[in-house]
Order: C-alpha cells, then structure tokens, then sequence
C-alpha cells in the first residue's frame, strides 16, 4: 500500500525522496508529495497520479546542504485522491507522512477542532500533525511533544515527522505498518521497506512495534515503553528484486500474507457501527432498481458469484451473474430497473470493459468494484469503489479476489437497508462478522508449515476437484483456477451436490479432490458428498473445523460461526496449498506460462 522515505544530511533530498518514493510504486500509490526542511525553510510539494507528475512539479527547486526530509506516496482509504488529501500533511510549520490506520482519529479530531484547530483534509493523518502542535506551540520540547502525540494514538501507524521547532530533525514511530531505517555514515534514511535504499545506506535496522525516537547529528536516538534502548545495525541486502518481496520467496506468497492488512483497508471508513457507508454511491443510484446484473472475468467472476449469493440472501434482490467474453455475444435483455455491476481488478479487462459499455447503450445505470483508480471501467462507470487491495504484482489474483468479495459483502449490507430487507440484528450481525474478517484472514507459521509438508501428496494424479456449496461453489471454483494457473495441473471446481451427475464416474485413488466443508453452512449435505467420494477410494483433503475421520489429510480451521468467516480462512488454504505445490514443481509462481496480469484483448 502506501510508501514513506525519510532522509537526514548533506546529499540532494529531493531526488533521494523521488528515486526512493519511485522504488516504492510496486506497493501502489495515486498521489505523492514531499517536504524538505533545510536552512530553516519549509518547502513541499505534492501531486496527484504518477510520480512523473510530482517531478514535474519540483523541477526548479535545488535542495543542497543539509536538511531534513521526508516523502510518501498515498493509496487513497480515507478521502478521495486529491492534493488536500496527500501527504506530507501540514501543520502551521510543521509536516508528517504516515501509513496505517489511526482508528480514533474522529475522536482526536473533534477534540482539536473544539481548540479551533482546522483541518483541510479527509484523512486520519492530519490528526497527528495538529496533535503534535497542540503540544509544541511552536516553543516546548519537540521530542516531548511527538512522544505525546504518539501515546494518544490508537491503532497501526508508521510515522515521520519533522517541524521548524527543531528543524535538524526527524522524528518517527512505528506500531503495526512497516518502517526501517538505513545509515551511511553521518547520512540517516528512513523507508517503508529496504528498496529505497538499496545503493546509498550499507547497514539498517528494522524497527519493531512500539518503537519510537528522532534522527539528529548523524545519530539515531530510539526508545520504546520502558525508555531509551541500544539498537544493533544490520548489513543490508542489495538484491532489490528480494527487497521488495519482503523475505517472500514469491509476490504472490507475500500477497496472501498482506490479505490481513488491506482487509483493513477495505473496510475503513466504509463499515461502521451500525451500517455500511459509501461516500462514492448516492441513494439515487439504486432508485428504481428492482435487479442487479454483475459482469466479470475469471477470478473476478468468483467473487461475482460469491456475491450473486450474498445479494439475494440478504438484499432480497434478484441477481444474475455474466462472463463477459459471454454476454457481449447472447444479445441479452437488459431491462432499464436493472443495476449493471462490473467486476475487475486492473479496470481494462476488454471483454468486461465492452459488456459495460453495452450496458449503457441501453440505459442502464453503473457500478464498477476495481482496484485501479481512474481505469478504463471505472471512468466509464457512473459510480465506482474501489477495493484498495493495492497493486498486485502475482499474476495468480489473491487479495484483489479477497477485496472484491468483501466490497460484494458491504455493498449487500448497504443495498439491503436502503431497501428495508434486512432487520437490525441481522445487520448487526454481519456487521461483527465483517470486523473479525482481517483475523479469518491470518496466515499461522503452523498452517503453513502443514501445507507445505502435505503438499508432496499431490504432485502426480490425473486431476483435483475442489467442491463445496452455496458461497464455496465459487470457492471451489476460484481454487481450482488458483492450481490450475500456478501448478499447470488439471483442476476443476464443482459443486458438491453434483457430483453423482457425472463427475464421480472419475473417482479413484489418483483424483485428488478438496473438500470444502463448512460448520456454519449445510454441513451435513456436503459431508455425505465427500463420503461417496471417499467410497469410491479418492484422496480426500478436508477443510473444516469438523474432524473428519475419512480424509487422507485434513486442515482444521478455526471459525465455524459464519459462512463469510469461514469463506475467508478456507480461501487463504486454498491460496497457500496452491502456492506450496506449484513451488515443489518448480514453477514460476509470479509469472506462470502462458498468462498476462491484465487482460486487455479479446
């Protein structure tokens, strides 16, 4: 997600902030901006869309000798991409860059705002900069002021923070979002992750939860809840390509481990005590809709599904699922009372992108759910939200999958009452489902390990089913097209009640299938599926938290209390059992034969 760079010393600061925000772009931004202190003057600038746009902006600005300086790109979660809303925010003289999610900023900000405090942006950000000043008062101890600062914050936050009060100096924090710092001699950088620095620091140190302190004279100072601490620098790597793995063998690895955290993303701002918002819809999208169609490609599709479930259970509307390479060539009926939704991670799927444009040639209106800001289907869209998975780098879909299926989830939420068809305590409920999501969404050493080791099983046979019902047929679907695409082996998606109409007919000891089973959903039906199956000698894998006394391997999982709960553990083992097989194969897991992250031909 977001990028933070920091840099204290002699060496030009504008361009090692733009050359390190520029190594950060893999993480995915839609504004960037920068603030230099040197020679007691405050200088920033920030800019919208690429990062060519913010060096367009500084091309006339020199910054020689010494200063401070930090920089950050910015995917937007609270508040709209604009200028206001990127970092470094502003204070009366001083700046702060931050990633994460300080969750009681609404709190903080009342309070500030009832001392006449006015803030210009959106963003929970801001927050920190004026807390700050409201401590300082541009006179007291700025260390001080910042450790004060940081006490009052809740939530996950990496944090940069320099002011004309002390201005050699750079303060930071870090609970929760990554951040590391570099040295080289007297020159001091800070970083999201080792990228940026790769070529100009040699040692580093990699800052922990709760840690805290300045950077001034060559010299870091850190200090934690028990007071200063020494600290032990570390060489640094200078394989780039790895850096930005983060230690992953593989992007995709690293992608399901992120799932936990752009979860996060997704919700914030969108779900909250009592119902589900979205600032980007206006209630007069859905006047006079009476049905939804959702369009989709591929994975896409899967959440298209899993969500056609969720809207006719909860919403009580009439929904259809498409493929778009399909639809665009059925000559469909499209009524006008009729909500058209396309589903894309890249927002330039050719097939999707031409089904939408279809769609308004016959006057319906327009949803899309992407990833990608300002994208093709999303500007030709009427309304837009975007899933804030951030950029995705495996061609092998993981967390764009999960962020779309979760948006479907809100937005069931939200149609639901806006038409009256869901009773407070069911929104209630699927509200506390919704928050436990980023737990569901854990990676444990000890799954993975599991995986991993039982993974060996299934290199050789004649095929897989993935089978399950309800949502985890389109479960079943997606992690079948996960092993397939990765590991190049045969797999199909089932659902499990069809199995004697055909499919079983290749049941034996080299059919590998998994067996989604779920406590909370029809647990019964699709146990008696798997039992046939386990009577006709196939190698079962079971998922569930229900022992199962007839699987060749079994994977216990921790919820049982509601479906989506339960949908969201069950997909990261598929995703990971997918990943573990593929590598034992020796694939190319990032980039398999054959396929393209974005699809944009027919």
């Amino acid at each position: 997600m977001c990028g933070i760079v920091g840099y204290v010393g002699q060496k030009e600061k504008k361009e090692i902030l733009l050359d390190g925000l520029q190594e950060l772009e893999y993480r995915g931004y839609d504004s960037a901006g920068i603030a230099i202190i040197e020679n007691r003057q405050l200088k920033h600038f920030k800019a919208i869309g690429k990062l060519e746009n913010l060096r367009a902006k500084t091309k006339d600005y020199e910054s020689d000798g010494f200063g401070v300086s930090i920089g950050h790109t910015r995917w937007a979660t609270h508040g709209k991409p604009t200028e206001l809303n990127a970092h470094p925010h502003l204070g009366e003289y001083s700046f702060v860059v931050h990633n994460g999610i300080i969750e009681n900023y609404q709190e903080l900000k009342v309070e500030l705002q009832e001392q006449g405090v006015n803030f210009l942006s959106q963003t929970d950000t801001e927050t920190i900069v004026h807390l700050f000043e409201s401590y300082c008062e541009k006179k007291g101890d700025g260390f001080d002021s910042f450790t004060k600062t940081i006490n009052k914050l809740e939530g996950a936050y990496a944090t940069l923070l320099v002011t004309e009060v002390q201005p050699d100096t750079i303060f930071f924090a870090k609970n929760g979002s990554p951040m590391l710092i570099g040295f080289d001699g007297e020159d001091v950088y800070f970083a999201s992750s080792d990228t940026p620095i790769i070529g100009m620091a040699t040692e580093v140190y990699y800052l922990e939860d709760g840690e805290y302190g300045y950077a001034k004279d060559g010299e870091v100072k850190l200090f934690d809840a028990n007071g200063e601490k020494n600290f032990t620098k570390k060489p640094l790597a200078t394989d780039k390509a790895m850096a930005q793995k983060d230690g992953y063998r593989f992007f995709m690895e690293k992608e399901i481990y992120e799932q936990s955290d752009v979860m996060n993303d997704t919700m914030m701002g969108r779900v909250l005590d009592d119902r589900v918002e979205f600032e980007e819809l206006g209630v007069e999208l859905f006047e006079g809709i009476n049905n939804i169609k959702i369009c989709a490609c591929g994975t896409s599709y899967h959440s298209a599904l899993t969500g056609s479930y969720l809207l006719e259970r909860i919403a009580k509307i009439p929904c259809q699922v498409e493929i778009a390479s399909e639809f665009r060539y059925k000559e469909p009926l499209l009524k006008d009372d009729t909500l058209f939704i396309t589903i894309s991670q890249s927002g330039e799927t050719a097939d999707t992108l031409e089904a939408l444009k279809m769609a308004k040639r016959a006057g319906l209106k327009s949803l899309s759910i992407c990833n990608v800001d300002n994208s093709s289907i999303v500007r030709e869209s009427d309304r837009a939200i975007l899933t804030r998975a951030g950029i995705e780098k495996g061609v092998a879909s993981t967390k764009a999958f999960a962020t779309q299926t979760m948006v479907l989830w809100m937005l069931t939420l939200y149609v639901a009452e806006l038409k009256n068809s869901v009773s407070k305590e069911k929104l209630q409920s699927e509200l506390d489902a919704m928050r436990h999501t980023p737990k569901a969404l854990l990676v444990t050493d000890r799954l993975h390990e599991k995986l991993h080791r039982l993974s060996k099983r299934y290199l050789h046979g004649h095929g897989f089913f993935f089978i399950g019902r309800d949502i985890f047929f389109p479960l079943a679907l997606e992690g079948a097209l996960k092993l397939k695409e990765i590991s190049y082996l045969h797999a199909e998606g089932y659902p499990a009640g069809e199995m004697k109409h055909g499919p079983i007919a290749l049941a034996d000891s080299e059919l590998f299938t998994i067996a989604l089973m779920p406590r909370s959903l029809h647990y019964d039906k699709i146990k008696s599926n798997v039992e046939e199956l386990s009577a006709r000698d196939s190698t079962i894998l079971a998922i569930s938290p229900e022992p199962f006394e007839l699987a060749d391997d079994f994977i216990q999982t921790k919820y049982d209390s509601h479906p989506m709960l339960e949908f969201f553990e069950m997909m990261v083992v598929t995703q990971l059992l997918s990943l573990e097989v593929s590598i034992r194969l020796g694939n190319d897991v990032d980039m398999p034969r054959n396929l393209a992250k974005s699809v944009t031909v027919e």
